[in-house]
């Protein structure tokens, strides 16, 4: 009988420990998928090739503080859903809600994907002299929380959560002409000043909207009695 050994040289190299093969394979597995993931949000978001902008650019300003602006919006927009008994009221409020609750998502999205803080610093610099300087806080009570053009102060917010009925119905659509009248000032500005593309188009719909719902609120006050309160 004959045996052969087998050399060294000839012997199969010795099996990773499995542990250690698993924890690779799933390291670049997800590692693809972030890089997916990102891409998707990219494009979901509207994200081009532009280069990040700076955290005091016009997109990245405008991205804060309109976001910002629409939340106050969704809030009165929500109020009157709770409160208002008139449907075209109701209507409104929910198309604003909704359209201005997507948008400000988007717009913190961006933020997020550039890796830019949602909130901070001075509201408005980004306008240059037009509106620039806002502070972030107010001492008074007339005008805390009126950080930009066309936002209801405190004051107004709480006078219009405690009336009911046709002057709640007035109130609000005197808050939200002016408030609409505040946005469609800076969505204009960051149209004709900002680089990223996703985030000038976003501006210009903006705008459009803004401009319709303007005139299609006026009627309406106008109808039960009201007048506008002077542009922001």
């Amino acid at each position: 009988m004959t045996v052969t050994v087998v050399g060294p040289e000839l012997q199969a190299p010795a099996p990773a420990p499995r542990g250690r093969g698993l924890r690779a394979a799933l390291l670049a597995v997800i590692a693809v998928a972030l890089v997916v993931l990102g891409g998707a949000l990219a494009v979901g978001l509207g994200i081009g090739r532009e280069a990040t902008p700076a955290a005091d650019s016009v997109d990245a300003g405008f991205s804060r503080d309109m976001a910002l602006h629409h939340r106050q919006g969704v809030e009165m927009a929500n109020l009157a859903l709770e409160r208002s008994t008139d449907p075209e009221i109701r209507q409104l409020a929910f198309d604003i809600s909704s359209t201005q609750t997507n948008q400000a998502g988007q717009m913190e999205g961006w933020l997020a994907l550039w890796g830019l803080p949602r909130s901070g610093g001075d509201h408005m610099a980004w306008m240059g002299g037009e509106h620039g300087g806002h502070g972030t806080s107010s001492t008074s009570d007339d005008t805390a929380g009126a950080l930009m053009p066309g936002m209801a102060t405190e004051t107004e917010l709480a006078g219009l959560r405690s009336l009911t009925g046709t002057a709640f119905d007035v109130e609000f659509l005197r808050l939200m002409i002016r408030h609409h009248q505040g946005g469609l000032e800076m969505a204009q500005y960051q149209a004709d000043h900002g680089t990223q593309s996703a985030v000038r188009t976003l501006a210009t719909s903006i705008a459009e909207t803004q401009t319709a719902e303007v005139s299609t609120m006026v009627g309406m006050l106008t109808a039960r009695g009201g007048t506008p309160l002077p542009a922001p």
